[in-house]
């Protein structure tokens, strides 16, 4: 058992640690597609090979998160089972994350080195990754507890998030980028980030204390079998991965690039105004992770999801309609931001509680068959992020296609290398950029905006009709289930 000194520790330290975690994952995966697409020249069939090397690795990654997790089980070490991951995951993907945003290849031998980086990064993000998330269940058993370590690790992560939705557009694209061009600015920032890291998670590794009652028990086989049977005998553990998967396609949309390129291409060339967009569309977020804890106690789960679905709902039509029929201009621009933040508040509230409600299914495994198999089923929140993620590419990549985007993006990156090589200074690349943009037709900007809100809004809406019919383990069902559980566990002593 855990000391509630140490419970008190554990609820600052661990969420400190995920700030650097969150600041790395956002640079890879929300903004490594516009990483290339503006600063390397490709052709259609180096397009669908990024696009494959994207949808491979992070199918992989999402497959490899329930082995990693096993894995985790199975580890018996003086630091615990959770922690050496930690490290180890954090250092190698500094490393992995430095190369790939610095190295300055080209044409198809970037697309190899492309590739190997990334498979390699599916490899050492899930590392601490799953450790990181599977220590949430043995820091504590008590439900009020879960909240406040979820919502505060959320919190944390949304600082991380913040930081990095402000810093990269700003500093990789337009007048203010580092070193005056997109290939620098994304260098510079990814070593940056690669720093703070494992700097942020040694908060984890030195001040958090887990509850390590499960070394007195033999460690578990690593098997396949395991894993697959852990998620198919688990009926909720089932809906709430399919009902998650729909949301977070949704959900990660925007910030997948299509909502980047979209900015770019109707409000011009800057990354400030995405920065912008971005930062004031995570606000409410910031604010939802502070009351969450609140919340929580106040409105049960699914009537605060329903609540913030409606709120979601309209701000993607405030998102939407005045995109159609504004013309250009600040008033255009401000009533799509606020409606992103609008739509991006009820997102993750839906994100909270469909992290919660995977936790919650650890007790349910517990009581149904013996067993906590607490690493296997956290992992199911990495692996649907990763495999949603993987759609959410292809569903970029056919937008791209459809609306020629990359007709003028390889312009556009033509003009950054230049600027990078010193043939023309970076003054003379944004007049040429501007110019590029100039030539983008409406058609192209009213298709990027319906990917970046009719496809959201419709997934969220699905998502909360399956949630509230299909996942069964409410408040007052968890709380039965864990008197259950300790009733059974009291009367096995007294035998």
């Amino acid at each position: 058992m855990i000391s509630e000194k140490a419970k008190k520790r554990n609820l600052w330290f661990y969420p400190m640690g995920t700030v650097g975690r969150d600041m790395i994952y956002q640079l890879f995966n929300n903004y490594i597609y516009t990483f290339v697409l503006f600063t390397r020249q490709l052709t259609a069939a180096q397009l669908l090979a990024i696009t494959g090397i994207m949808v491979f690795a992070r199918v992989f990654d999402a497959l490899n998160d329930p082995l990693m997790g096993n894995i985790i089980e199975r580890t018996r070490t003086k630091w615990g089972k959770f922690k050496p991951w930690l490290l180890i995951g954090i250092l190698s993907t500094s490393v992995v994350v430095s190369f790939i945003f610095n190295t300055r290849l080209q044409g198809w031998p970037f697309i190899v080195a492309f590739g190997i980086s990334y498979i390699m990064y599916s490899v050492t993000y899930t590392m601490h990754d799953i450790s990181y998330w599977g220590m949430v269940p043995s820091l504590s058993e008590d439900a009020n507890t879960r909240n406040q370590l979820t919502s505060r690790a959320s919190l944390f992560a949304g600082i991380g998030v913040l930081a990095s939705v402000l810093l990269i557009p700003m500093f990789t694209t337009g007048d203010k980028a580092l070193g005056g061009n997109a290939n620098s600015g994304y260098g510079y920032v990814a070593i940056i980030f690669s720093i703070l890291a494992p700097l942020f998670l040694a908060a984890v590794l030195l001040g958090v204390k887990e509850d390590r009652s499960y070394e007195s028990e033999p460690a578990p086989k690593v098997s396949f079998k395991k894993i697959i049977t852990t998620f198919t005998k688990n009926d909720q553990l089932k809906w709430i991965a399919l009902i998650f998967v729909i949301q977070q396609i949704g959900n990660n949309i925007v910030m997948g690039g299509i909502g980047s390129t979209y900015i770019y291409f109707d409000y011009g060339y800057d990354g400030s105004k995405y920065s912008l967009f971005s930062t004031i569309g995570m606000m409410a977020t910031g604010i939802l992770m502070l009351l969450y804890p609140v919340l929580s106690r106040k409105i049960n789960r699914k009537p605060l999801m329903k609540y913030m679905t409606i709120i979601a709902v309209f701000g993607y039509a405030l998102m939407f309609v005045p995109g159609l029929i504004f013309p250009a201009g600040s008033l255009k621009y401000w009533t799509l931001t606020i409606g992103y933040m609008l739509s991006n508040a009820g997102q993750y509230c839906f994100y909270l509680v469909m992290m919660i409600s995977i936790f919650n299914t650890v007790e349910y495994n517990e009581l149904k068959f013996g067993t906590r198999d607490e690493a296997i089923i956290t992992s199911l929140r990495p692996f649907i992020t990763k495999l949603s993620s993987a759609l959410v590419i292809v569903i970029t990549t056919v937008a791209y296609l459809i609306f020629n985007v990359t007709n003028l993006t390889n312009r556009i990156s033509d003009y950054e290398q230049q600027a990078s090589l010193g043939t023309i200074t970076s003054e003379e690349k944004g007049v040429l950029i501007n110019q590029v943009i100039s030539n983008v037709h409406s058609g192209q900007t009213t298709g990027l905006l319906v990917f970046i809100t009719i496809i959201p809004c419709a997934l969220m809406v699905l998502a909360y009709f399956l949630y509230k019919n299909k996942y069964t383990l409410d408040e007052a069902e968890y709380e039965r289930i864990v008197k259950e559980i300790e009733t059974r566990k009291a009367e096995s002593k007294t035998v």
